[in-house]
């Protein structure tokens, strides 16, 4: 059996939540009811869009005050 490789196949981007991977469109065609059960999605379909107007600062921590060694052994 001789096994074509075919040079100028179009490829799809996948991603689930950080990870990100590639496979050709016939492949993911193929096994897309596969793809969709382990939750991969298309990557143009996961378009995340970010609100500035509900961005709240951060504020800096409060530090405790510390005691002295001399003052403790006083």
């Amino acid at each position: 059996m001789v096994k074509l490789v075919l040079s100028n196949q179009t490829m799809v981007t996948l991603t689930r939540g950080n990870k990100t991977i590639t496979r050709s469109e016939l492949d993911y065609e193929t096994n897309k009811a596969m793809y969709d059960f382990r939750g991969f999605k298309l990557a143009q379909d996961v378009v995340k869009e970010v609100k500035e107007e509900n961005v709240v600062p951060l504020k800096p921590k409060k530090r405790k005050a510390r005691k002295k060694k001399d003052e403790q052994n006083n």
